[in-house]
């Protein structure tokens, strides 16, 4: 079989990152009448390119199937509102962004974050190819277009008078196939002194962490700062300061401007691209050692639960984000363990996990059957789960995280 090609700088991927096996889509939630069909299942197989550094999936379903109907809205998690609210509070007080400002944001979902520039009557723009979550920030009177960013959709809204003096992009940038067409988009969008900010998952705080579960058939790409600095490099784009974020489990926000603005590059970049460094991100056996530990963890998760239902242990999942779909279906976890999951959103509720078909059902359940374990899948929510189900102590029960390491808590 052919080596797949790196997206960014087309060398063949010959080394293996992580394997984990074929998976259906970790966001294809199904209806009961689906649960008799045979399921897509896709290999789930991440290659490291050893020219350039770029950890990435191959693109086995495109973009289109993926996200044209989309499970997750962002407006569900109170911790990402806080995050998205202190972020437009910052970037209007360190950039001076205001009313004669235009702010776009790609990957807008359901307009959580523009809401608070609407608020303060800063022009806002949404892009979101999800059709259903882009009608939820419509209602909410966030004007948003329904397409997929690149090249082309970037050069009609510059050509129609809409370049922006704020670009912002959270949690897309791994899920772009075509990268180089993503990235020259949006330098092509930006006004020639604008600010765009990227933010992403960093790939040195999943390796660091076991953070295996985050990679998912929608995440194509796994990013350190010295790949991403190579890429915008390469379309005459410059990072100059960047912040290290505790959301996702250790994520970067990347500031870049026009090349030709010559912007001054803070110590933060310096700082973190020598980290990096220092744990190995430089070299490729840093990435092709990582199997061996998702290997070790896959092993004590599965101990754990073979255990507890030896011990007659009741458990439940808390939340069906993407990474648990990951995690249970790489470690075969399913209704034998886990009778339901709950999850706060109503958009998942009455469907089932792809490839489990651990039931979903609403987080009011607990209360009704009083298990003696809820694991918590969302673990970079978990602090927010754990007040939210505090009334588990009141029989007993107990709260499970899985990564990095199994840890039960009372």
């Amino acid at each position: 079989m052919k080596s797949p090609n790196c997206r960014f700088c087309n060398s063949p991927l010959r080394h293996s990152f992580a394997d984990l096996g074929m998976s259906p889509l970790a966001n294809s939630f199904l209806n009961q009448s689906q649960l008799k069909r045979e399921e897509s299942l896709y290999p789930l197989h991440v290659f490291i390119c050893e020219k350039c550094l770029l950890v990435q999936l191959e693109e086995f379903e495109t973009p289109d199937k993926i996200f044209s109907d989309y499970a997750y809205f962002s407006s569900y998690s109170e911790t990402w509102l806080k995050h998205a609210e202190d972020y437009v509070e910052m970037m209007i007080s360190r950039f001076k962004i205001n009313q004669k400002s235009h702010v776009v944001e790609v990957a807008s979902n359901d307009g959580y974050l523009l809401q608070f520039f609407k608020k303060k009557s800063i022009p806002v723009l949404g892009i979101e190819p999800a059709a259903n979550v882009a009608e939820v920030a419509i209602n909410k009177g966030i004007p948003t277009i329904t397409k997929f960013f690149g090249e082309n959709t970037a050069r009609e809204l510059s050509q129609s008078g809409k370049q922006t003096d704020l670009l912002i992009g959270n949690n897309v940038l791994a899920h772009v196939p075509n990268l180089n067409d993503f990235v020259s988009g949006l330098r092509t969008l930006l006004k020639p002194r604008g600010i765009i900010t990227l933010e992403f998952p960093h790939l040195l705080q999943l390796i660091k962490h076991n953070q295996f579960d985050t990679i998912y058939h929608e995440h194509f790409s796994y990013f350190s700062l010295i790949v991403v600095q190579k890429i915008f490099s390469f379309h005459k784009l410059t990072v100059f300061d960047v912040e290290e974020l505790p959301t996702h489990g250790g994520s970067l926000r990347v500031f870049i401007k026009h090349e030709d603005e010559k912007p001054q590059i803070s110590n933060n970049v310096h700082e973190i691209i020598e980290k990096e460094k220092k744990f190995g991100l430089d070299n490729i056996v840093i990435y092709t050692s990582f199997q061996k530990k998702i290997e070790e963890i896959k092993k004590n998760i599965r101990t754990f639960f073979v255990s507890a239902k030896k011990e007659k242990k009741t458990m439940i999942g808390f939340g069906a984000p993407a990474k648990g779909n990951t995690l249970l279906n790489f470690c075969k976890i399913g209704t034998e363990f886990l009778d339901y999951v709950v999850d706060n959103s109503p958009h998942k509720q009455g469907l089932y996990l792809p490839g489990t078909h651990i039931p979903i059902t609403n987080p009011q359940k607990i209360h009704e059957t009083k298990p003696d374990y809820v694991i918590i899948l969302p673990w970079n929510l978990k602090d927010e789960i754990i007040d939210q189900i505090s009334f588990i102590r009141e029989w007993g029960g107990k709260h499970v995280t899985l990564i990095p390491e199994v840890k039960i808590s009372s």
